[in-house]
């Protein structure tokens, strides 16, 4: 798997980005409407239109500290993710992975746990101890996941961006037992 940046400059100053990228973005998001319907992020789960999900790339970049991680597998786009260097609330001193998600049909091949672990590393070999992510209460599939990679439950409270009731979960990134 390689996995890439999205430039952040990619999305500034209502630049597009390349066709054939969005094509593979929102076909990747179209790919998870169970996700989708969980989430309430785009009107119509069924109908992912490339304009949505390049402002929802374009919203997730408007943070200083973001990143979207472009991860591929024999040149195919089979997941993506969004992590903050900093989260908005300036009490927390962990990065953030906002999103991490797989296309479904590459799903159960590992690709989300060696990106998962791949963002682990980053922030790990930038001095970072520990790693937050929020999941949806509505999402037992994701809540699974995170718990079988490691991550511990810190909090129950809404999300920051719609109030929609979350699990708030960490791991420690100064352990040396990781999980790929």
């Amino acid at each position: 798997m390689i996995v890439e940046a999205l430039a952040p400059k990619a999305l500034e100053d209502g630049a597009a980005l390349p066709g054939a990228l969005l094509t593979e973005l929102t076909a990747l998001y179209a790919s998870n409407e169970e996700f989708q319907q969980l989430s309430g992020d785009f009107p119509d789960p069924s109908d992912i239109r490339p304009e949505q999900v390049a402002a929802a790339l374009a919203d997730d970049l408007a943070e200083p500290t973001a990143e979207v991680l472009l991860a591929r597998s024999e040149g195919r786009l089979v997941a993506v993710a969004v992590t903050l260097g900093r989260h908005p609330d300036p009490a927390d001193p962990d990065p953030w992975l906002g999103l991490l998600m797989v296309h479904a049909g590459e799903q159960r091949a590992g690709h989300g746990r060696r990106l998962a672990a791949y963002v682990e590393d980053r922030f790990r070999a930038a001095g970072r101890t520990g790693l937050r992510l929020a999941v949806l209460e509505n999402n037992p599939k994701a809540l699974a996941f995170w718990t079988s990679l490691g991550y511990e439950e810190t909090a129950r409270r809404p999300d920051l961006a719609h109030g929609r009731p979350c699990v708030v979960l960490r791991k420690s990134l100064t352990d040396q037992g990781r999980t790929d």
